[in-house]
């Protein structure tokens, strides 16, 4: 019998993160600081037409060069792939195309041609610009929305454009619902394409050594083992021959969940160079060739009763997945299908959805890449109490589900659990004053101000359980000076799984938090692990290092119940000791335990194996685990510029118990920024031809700590099912802000009768709403 933990001492407090002393100062390891030997650098020449042929290359003078090592083309590198497949979606998926470099046409600006190596980065971006590429335009399918009608195809393998489709029960199914309904709200609502951003852009180091027939690789990535599985299939090699290195990560966000094409050529050509190989993106090339996202629309309807309670609900959405989308983009397309009735009592509901190529660049992850689902369904609401007469609040108190209803199926047959919908929704009109607000509202508009207030309420699932992501590994060793290490995947790109990982497991053992350590990112040492993506990373963690460190607890009571004369089930473990519950002043430091363990394994007790180390892997009870919240935003608008600013953000969050509230905080508000940038700010634009022309942060924008009020934060908590009842919240702020946003604008201009059916909300589309030239 293992001693249980003590109260937790760290779990729950606001503990300083430890990666914060090397990042505030400076001495974080990103990838552009790993500098190997004979080191070599990469510049992609890229395309400057969204479609055409190429008809030539000639690489000539940028070979004339001195200190220019090679330039790859399509024909070098592509024949060198074995399989390329994402472990996070499987084998099996029917993927879209995905070639390292084009092939005989390339498919939107950015698409990479050629690959120059060089003795260093400005050499290789001159060297770039001297090849000679002959390109034979060719009409590019420039809008996705059209693209199912044209007559040009971006592959020729997929008619109409269409990458891949699911849907649920036939519309005809529920026609009459909706055509009995006393009201029905029905719009199609575009949302334009935005991008991450990370703070630090795509990177690799890879080093291939001959000799061993080994390849290193330092990346930024979500997910060190995942890249590590993918090289492994694309080279060829066995995967105890790849070791990858994650060190600091400046930002994912679902972009460096997975290896894209860029990655793949380094991999590639790293072992044809006589060096380590790094490509480091500048911001140009990530804006332009990383990837899109969000960019989608949807007919979709929701039937009401005349007192305002929902009868069914309907959506058939279409997104654009550009040339060559990452991961396989088919099933979070679905998600937008699936998650569409939230967190509301919708009796009947049906979906289709669509996956649509264009000549753009490939639909990428995005933090809560199903969100779409939020925004189209909270804006109807808002539409529909409008129409009603009704307040939206009153509104939702009628159809938002509660705590006491649960386990919930929705109607699309999600298994909803330990959630609490109108409870978030109540803190959050509370934190405001909601009645207060309303008073404040109709006095502003009597002297022509316009000040509006808008929510969100959705429910999301975290830690799926597919592929990837099934289980998730940990190793604890208590060294012979009684200090910890605790050795986790990791993929912390800013979620501060470090101070996660340190704080459960001190909790686990009963240590003093200054004396663990933790070890992440490195293959070579770290069990596997699915990494960062999905929510996962919290609960997957705590269970990981809850199932570890219940063996060395065993191990541990067993050795101080023998050394103490006392029972298993007396031995307690806190402050670094284990001691004789109930007994001052009696117990043995961990340090002492672990001198025995490793150097006296002659004074074990029987059965007890020497050394405290330990590795375990953890399942999930539950397949998914449920996260709610609600945002709630008001504004004022300036109606004669179309300048929106934001008041008040208030977010009340279930995401179980917390294990750092500064951290959950943390994550909230990035995402709720990112939210709000693309109501407000962010278009990944492209003209008719489909040339980006939005490249730069001089036209590509963001939102600063100027633009975005004070977050406050509001915490239900319902533990879910395992270890410590945490849940995920990496990705609900993502979410829930942008609804909430257009919801705050929408009420604003109601006395204009404005409907927001098209994003993003610039100062001239206001203005058009304000004037009614634009629905």
């Amino acid at each position: 019998m293992s001693a249980a933990p003590a109260a937790a001492r760290y779990a729950g407090t606001r503990v300083p993160r430890v990666e914060d002393p090397r990042l505030l100062t400076g001495h974080g390891t990103f990838v552009d600081d790993v500098v190997r030997p004979g080191m070599l650098h990469a510049c992609f020449v890229r395309s400057p037409m969204a479609r055409a042929l190429i008809t030539g290359v000639d690489a000539s003078e940028a070979l004339a060069l001195d200190g220019v090592h090679a330039v790859f083309l399509a024909e070098d590198l592509n024949p060198g792939v074995h399989e390329q497949w994402y472990t996070l979606v499987g084998r099996d998926v029917p993927d879209t195309p995905r070639p390292p470099l084009a092939e005989g046409e390339v498919r939107f600006v950015g698409d990479p041609v050629a690959l120059v190596v060089a003795a260093d980065r400005y050499l290789a971006e001159d060297a770039a610009e001297l090849v000679a590429v002959d390109y034979e335009p060719l009409p590019p399918v420039a809008d996705y929305v059209d693209a199912r009608d044209s007559d040009e195809l971006v592959h020729a393998g997929y008619p109409g454009n269409l990458a891949g489709e699911l849907a649920g029960p036939p519309f005809e199914e529920l026609a009459p619902v909706f055509d009995e309904a006393a009201l029905v709200v029905r719009e199609t609502i575009y949302q334009q394409a935005y991008v991450p951003v990370p703070m630090e852009t795509r990177g690799i180091v890879a080093e291939w050594s001959a000799s061993t027939g080994e390849m290193s690789i330092w990346t930024g990535t979500q997910s060190p083992h995942e890249v590590r599985l993918f090289c492994s299939r694309l080279l060829g090699l066995p995967e105890h021959r790849v070791r990858v290195v994650m060190r600091d990560t400046g930002g994912g966000f679902g972009q460096k969940v997975v290896p894209q094409r860029e990655d793949m050529c380094v991999m590639l050509a790293a072992r044809k160079v006589p060096g380590a190989l790094k490509w480091i993106e500048d911001r140009r090339e990530n804006l332009m060739s990383a990837g899109q996202a969000r960019h989608a629309h949807a007919d979709a309807r929701i039937a009401l009763d005349s007192a305002g309670t929902i009868l069914a609900a309907a959506i058939d959405y279409t997104e654009d997945v550009g040339a060559y989308p990452v991961p396989w983009p088919v099933g979070n397309a679905a998600a937008v299908g699936m998650f569409f009735p939230g967190p509301y009592r919708v009796p009947r509901a049906t979906w289709s959805t669509a996956c649509v190529f264009s000549n753009t660049s490939g639909r990428n992850a995005y933090r809560g890449p199903w969100q779409y689902e939020s925004l189209a369904r909270e804006v109807l609401l808002d539409e529909a109490a409008r129409r009603l007469g009704m307040d939206p609040a009153d509104l939702r108190r009628r159809n938002l589900l509660r705590r006491d209803e649960m386990p919930y199926f929705n109607p699309n047959g999600m298994p909803y659990s330990d959630i609490t919908p109108l409870e978030t929704f109540e803190q959050a009109l509370e934190m405001l004053d909601y009645e207060a607000f309303r008073k404040e509202q109709e006095r502003a508009r009597a002297e022509g101000r316009y000040l509006g207030v808008g929510t969100c309420t959705y429910v999301e699932p975290t830690t799926a359980m597919v592929t990837l992501h099934s289980t998730e590994g940990a190793t604890i060793r208590i060294e012979p000076s009684g200090k910890v290490n605790v050795y986790v995947s990791g993929g912390s790109a800013g979620n501060s799984l470090e101070t996660a990982a340190v704080q459960l497991t001190a909790d686990a053992l009963g240590v003093d938090i200054a004396d663990v350590g933790t070890v992440q990112g490195d293959t070579a040492v770290t069990p596997f692990g699915g990494g960062t993506g999905g929510s996962r990373s919290g609960s997957m963690i705590a269970g990981a290092v809850a199932e570890t460190a219940s063996v060395l607890r065993e191990r541990i009571t067993a050795i101080a119940a023998h050394r103490l004369e006392a029972a298993a089930e007396d031995i307690e473990l806190a402050g670094g000791r284990a001691a004789v519950r109930g007994v001052p002043g009696s117990g043995l430091p961990l340090a002492e335990i672990a001198h025995l363990a490793y150097f006296q394994p002659g004074e074990l007790p029987p059965g007890v194996p020497a050394g405290l180390e330990a590795s375990g892997r953890y399942r999930p009870e539950s397949p998914i685990i449920w996260v709610n919240a609600t945002h709630l935003c008001t504004c004022e608008v300036d109606v004669a510029t179309g300048r929106v600013t934001l008041l008040r953000h208030i977010v009340s969050e279930d995401c179980g118990p917390m294990i750092n509230p500064s951290v959950v905080e943390g994550q909230i508000a990035g995402g709720a920024v990112q939210g709000m940038g693309g109501v407000l700010y962010e278009h990944l634009a492209h003209d008719d031809d489909g040339n980006p022309v939005t490249t730069t942060f001089m036209d590509y924008l963001l939102p600063t700590s100027a633009e975005v009020p004070d977050i406050e934060y509001g915490h239900i908590e319902t533990p879910a099912p395992g270890p410590g009842g945490y849940k995920g919240v990496g990705e609900g702020g993502a979410i829930g802000a942008p609804p909430a946003v257009v919801n705050a604008v929408a009420d604003a201009l109601a006395p204009f009768g404005a409907r927001i059916t098209r994003l993003p909300l610039t100062p001239e589309r206001i203005v058009s709403l304000v004037r009614g030239e634009d629905a």
